[in-house]
């Protein structure tokens, strides 16, 4: 049998919407929620721990709970509950009947590792959106590159909507944040070239040789990349416009210099 939970005031169902809306809880704790079962799949694939499984027994049986915590290092707590508490915790209306109290993990650089001597990475610099944080997290799954840096973050990874734009992306790659300084020191020390997408000083971007490391840079829409960047760039690089605008979305123009990186490399 399995702990009911049938009331939206117990005090577990606050202190997880208190995790989903504030940004300071989810740090001091240590701990965020995530929803849908392809979600919590990819966590786990992912080495991310759950602490604690809600589930709602009409949408998800006791059989899917238990497929999804075998293979679990140490079983999670298991808790059924209510209609009313689903509706009341549950973000999205596709979630499956499951969601679960996770624990967060460190990403300081330090914790990076690459499997070749070549990786491919995309650096982000203080994007603000959380549906463009998703998205360009997609795209680095989408490539299967080695990993994805956030340069001056302005909101934290396991914010819900960065965890829903990514469809669970934010578990598949290797992630680290750091300041502009911090990264480009790891990315001179360990000889990583450096491509800076920006207006000025820019060449085309396909007549670059990206099969050496490299990690691709992309800053904001509105702002685009610091100075410090740019001074410190191996080459700017820039998508020829083909229209009346100068510049797309920061994902669409990450995924179209990481695609041609990957032909170049031959989609290995």
């Amino acid at each position: 049998m399995y702990k009911q939970i049938s009331s939206t005031q117990n005090s577990t169902i606050k202190y997880i919407l208190q995790l989903q809306e504030k940004s300071r809880s989810r740090r001091k704790e240590g701990k965020f929620v995530l929803e849908g079962f392809r979600e919590l799949t990819l966590a786990l694939e992912g080495n991310y721990t759950i602490d604690t499984l809600f589930f709602y027994p009409e949408i998800c049986s006791h059989e899917s709970v238990q497929t999804l915590v075998k293979n679990t290092a140490k079983a999670p707590e298991c808790i059924e509950i209510s209609k009313e508490v689903y509706q009341k915790i549950a973000y999205r209306t596709s979630t499956e009947g499951v969601l679960a109290i996770m624990k967060t993990k460190e990403h300081s650089l330090k914790h990076i590792s690459f499997h070749n001597t070549k990786p491919l990475i995309l650096v982000a610099e203080a994007p603000e959106k959380p549906g463009n944080i998703g998205a360009l997290l997609r795209t680095a799954d989408a490539a299967n590159i080695d990993a994805v840096f956030i340069a001056n973050p302005k909101t934290d990874l396991y914010n819900p909507n960065i965890v829903r734009s990514s469809v669970g992306c934010v578990f598949t790659t290797q992630i680290a944040t750091g300041s502009t300084s911090e990264i480009i020191s790891y990315l001179q020390e360990n000889q990583i070239d450096i491509y800076c997408a920006a207006l000025t000083a820019s060449e085309n971007y396909h007549i670059q040789d990206f099969q050496n490391a490299a990690a691709i840079v992309v800053g904001t829409e509105a702002t685009g990349l610091s100075d410090e960047w740019l001074n410190n760039s191996t080459q700017n690089i820039i998508i020829p416009m083909q229209g009346k605008i100068d510049s797309m979305n920061v994902s669409v123009a990450a995924a179209i210099i990481l695609f041609e990186a990957k032909r170049q490399r031959n989609f290995n």
